[in-house]
């Protein structure tokens, strides 16, 4: 193709193909907006597949939602019939058929008749049909199912003859069309023939594998438009059937920075002090008696007490097995269920295939509205399905979960000791990942719990010791010992030979300064003695100073008189006794 022949490369708008929404829950995200605009669509499979409940679904959405009324050609059920089967899952057609939504006629094909004649052709069908069309002004139709109408011709020049005017007489009456056909063996239809002429093809697959049914839908073909080529698993619910693509939520959900509780403090402190974020997804990881239903109990604990609901889906035992179970380590979930905070909903994995079991859990979290979903243990819906299977499924749940903002938690069996992936191989999937690990020692069994990674937060990577008693959850530090990690017993013995040496050392040094402090105190009174006695000695000395100051000055005095009475000069030894004695003064 040339670049100028591409519209949009030159400068003009990509035209937009015309479809017809069919209403069916992500059916026309896989379709990119519905079937083919007043085109046939082929919907084929084998019986019990569900072709006659997407043909009424297309038809009433259509009416109901698009404004769109239709046509429904039955070929096998009588109309009263055909009310009847679809009343169940909410579709009134005998009403809408009254409000003049929707016509319904039922067309009686003898097989007899037409061998006997020896001719046959559609042109019965198109007077009938187009004059039902213009009754209401439909603009859908669907004709279920074809081999009915084609059963008694084994010409193939005429059958595809015929074909070929059935779907060019639906397209020159721009009529958007469902045709169903039955399935045959390595065909998409008996005759091999509808899928060439349809503008779109879709084959539902019913399919029984270990004892379990699951349903399918792929899209083989849709003329002038892109599509999801992969097969789709379909639900037949009770708002009729819904497709549920891997992608149809993407990753666009919100990222919460609320945290919440997980119910255990220091489990909390674990995690950055706070616990989960809100909105997360969190999985703990476990061998069988690990603990993982003890901690998702403990969170929803902690959830109902806040006044928020959670919804505690169970796979292994009875909610008041959970209850009585949950008692026996300190929480209480008895007076949640009774103010209807906490809604348990057991279920055994066979019960329902992995489809049902998804339809069944996405209606209960629309309806309950809980702030907090549980899933235990996650591990055995792959009783039910292929590990790729449960994989697309909890990836759903997870995705469906996350753009409501709840907060999930999922118990997970581990067989394997010590693995780093996840049985269910959905690791990638979650935001706080909790490992609990067996720890075998000698004469006994204990649990370790660690973060093996929390997104979006600064987390421990110390392992502690998860200890379940009648008190409640705790977790303790493991004894970390050169070249040992000792827990249970083994930690309490070695804590208290840990706390008797460190009393021991502790004595010593209150005895040791208790010594040295009364040595100090000796000292000092030694010390303020010996300066009592310096002190006294400095006393005397100063009085001896002043008593011989005392008597030089009484020996001058007394020579001087001596001189003065002998009426004689003043001798040089006078004279020197006195300059001695001036100088002893200074």
């Amino acid at each position: 193709m040339k670049e100028s022949a591409r519209l949009k490369d030159s400068g003009g708008e990509t035209p937009v193909f015309p479809k017809s929404p069919t209403g069916i829950e992500g059916l026309d995200e896989i379709t990119g907006g519905g079937l083919p605009e007043g085109r046939p669509t082929l919907v084929c499979g084998k019986a019990g597949c569900g072709k006659t409940l997407f043909g009424v679904q297309f038809l009433v959405n259509g009416a109901v939602k698009y404004g769109e009324p239709g046509v429904f050609i039955s070929f096998e059920e009588r109309v009263p019939d055909l009310a009847k089967n679809v009343r169940s899952l909410g579709y009134d057609l005998l009403d809408l058929q009254k409000e003049k939504l929707v016509a319904l006629d039922h067309v009686v094909v003898d097989r007899g008749t037409i061998e006997e004649t020896g001719e046959y052709d559609l042109e019965g069908l198109f007077i009938r049909l187009g004059m039902a069309v213009e009754s209401i002004g439909a603009k859908r139709v669907v004709l279920d199912t074809i081999e009915s109408l084609f059963s008694g011709l084994q010409n193939e020049g005429v059958l595809r003859s015929e074909l070929v005017r059935l779907f060019s007489w639906i397209k020159e009456k721009e009529l958007t069309a469902v045709v169903t056909g039955e399935s045959g063996d390595g065909m998409f239809t008996r005759h091999g023939l509808e899928e060439y002429v349809s503008d779109c093809v879709i084959f539902l697959d019913h399919r029984v594998d270990h004892q379990v049914s699951t349903r399918r839908l792929r899209v083989v073909k849709y003329r002038g438009s892109t599509h999801g080529t992969n097969e789709y698993p379909f639900l037949i619910g009770e708002d009729g059937i819904s497709v549920l693509p891997i992608t149809s939520l993407g990753l666009h959900h919100e990222a919460l920075r609320d945290r919440v509780s997980t119910g255990v403090e220091r489990l909390d402190a674990m995690l950055g002090g706070k616990g989960y974020y809100r909105g997360s997804s969190v999985l703990i990881s476990g061998s069988a008696g690990s603990g993982k239903t003890s901690l998702a109990a403990a969170f929803a604990n902690a959830c109902c007490r806040r006044g928020e609901k959670c919804l505690y889906f169970a796979f292994e035992e009875s909610p008041d097995q959970i209850v009585r179970n949950m008692q026996s380590i300190g929480i209480d979930l008895s007076p949640h269920l009774a103010s209807g905070l906490l809604n348990i909903h057991a279920a055994r994995p066979a019960l329902y295939g992995l489809e049902m079991h998804l339809a069944l859990m996405l209606k209960m979290i629309r309806d309950y509205s809980p702030s907090a979903v549980i899933v235990d243990p996650i591990s055995n819906l792959q009783a039910v399905g292929t590990t790729d299977d449960s994989k697309a499924m909890i990836t759903r749940i997870i995705d469906s979960i996350k753009v409501n903002h709840i907060t999930s938690v999922m118990t997970e069996l581990e067989y394997e000791q010590g693995m780093r992936g996840s049985s269910t191989r959905i690791s990638s999937l979650i935001d706080t990942w909790l490992m609990l690990a067996d720890i075998e020692e000698p004469g006994e069994r204990n649990k370790g719990l660690y973060v093996l990674k929390s997104r979006g937060m600064a987390h421990s990577n110390q392992i502690r010791e998860l200890i379940l008693s009648d008190k409640g959850i705790s977790l303790s530090d493991v004894y970390l010992g050169p070249g040992s990690l000792l827990t249970g017993t083994s930690r309490f013995l070695q804590e208290a030979k840990d706390r008797e040496e460190r009393r021991q050392k502790e004595e010593e040094l209150r005895t040791r300064k208790l010594q040295i402090e009364n040595r100090v105190k000796a000292l000092n009174a030694q010390i303020e003695s010996l300066n009592a006695e310096a002190e006294a000695g400095r006393s005397e000395l100063s009085r001896l100073a002043e008593r011989e100051k005392e008597q030089k000055g009484v020996d001058l005095e007394e020579r001087q008189q001596v001189a003065d009475r002998r009426k004689a000069d003043p001798g040089e030894n006078s004279r020197d006794m006195e300059k001695k004695v001036h100088h002893d003064e200074f």
